[in-house]
């Protein structure tokens, strides 16, 4: 399917699928048309039984720049409530079920640093910056930066943020956990093609309910999340895949995966 503000690729032998934000002349400014486009991009991999891992990515100057201020700063407070602005097509990455990479180089600000955040994996270019500087435009973080940012750097780091404006480079992203590794900026997509390539091939099963158990941990106290990661854990010794993992890791020989 084509789309005017996305680029889309599949990998079927691989089970990978990859989308890049595609507004090289604003910076990957997310749109409405663009947020529409990416929702629907995310629906067909959702659906699609071949698809194990998704890449989101943007352009090597800009994962995104963020909301496209040109189209949302006229918007009044009825209109933004009634059309239920952010809520209604930008959170659809959060409610993936299938682990979605996102694939980071150049900036992630405002609402490029809230997306990448919705998704299970940041891979960072070491060219790229991160930060909500929302502040400077008179308004606040409104696709997640207040909570999702909190959840994951701890909340100092988060008020000096959000507070100030200022951009955060690669390194420091690291070392405050909001990005799993970071690599030189040529080697980004491929090394993300990597990452996406071993999930997908996991059992689909264990990958869904590890992304749930680890989301669940953000938002119940520990004795409930125990419990809930038990539950899964015990529920996965009615597949097919268990008995195949398990044996092939007493045969000493390589797993074949059914997704059963």
């Amino acid at each position: 399917m084509a789309y005017k503000t996305l680029l889309t690729e599949v990998d079927e032998d691989a089970g990978v699928a990859l989308i890049t934000l595609n507004r090289p002349e604003s910076l990957n400014a997310l749109c409405e048309e663009m947020m529409n486009e990416l929702s629907n991009a995310l629906d067909r991999f959702e659906a699609d039984e071949e698809i194990g891992c998704i890449i989101l990515t943007g352009g090597k100057k800009a994962f995104s720049g963020g909301a496209d201020i040109k189209e949302i700063q006229d918007k009044t407070f009825p209109e933004s409530y009634y059309e239920d602005f952010i809520s209604r097509n930008w959170e659809r990455a959060a409610r993936m079920r299938k682990p979605v990479i996102a694939a980071v180089s150049g900036y992630a600000i405002g609402g490029g640093c809230e997306l990448a955040l919705m998704c299970d994996i940041i891979l960072a270019a070491d060219t790229a910056r991160f930060g909500q500087p929302e502040v400077r435009l008179g308004v606040i973080p409104g696709a997640g930066g207040t909570q999702r940012l909190a959840r994951v750097i701890g909340k100092s780091k988060t008020m000096e943020l959000c507070l100030t404006g200022r951009m955060m480079e690669a390194k420091e992203a690291e070392m405050c956990g909001l990005v799993s590794r970071v690599v030189p900026a040529d080697d980004l997509l491929e090394a993300a093609r990597e990452l996406a390539r071993t999930i997908a091939s996991m059992p689909l099963a264990s990958a869904l309910m590890i992304k749930e158990a680890v989301n669940i941990a953000y938002e119940t106290p520990l004795s409930q999340g125990i419990q809930f990661e038990r539950r899964l854990f015990q529920s996965l010794f009615s597949t097919d895949d268990q008995k195949e993992g398990m044996a092939a890791y007493i045969e000493k020989r390589s797993a074949h995966f059914k997704d059963k």
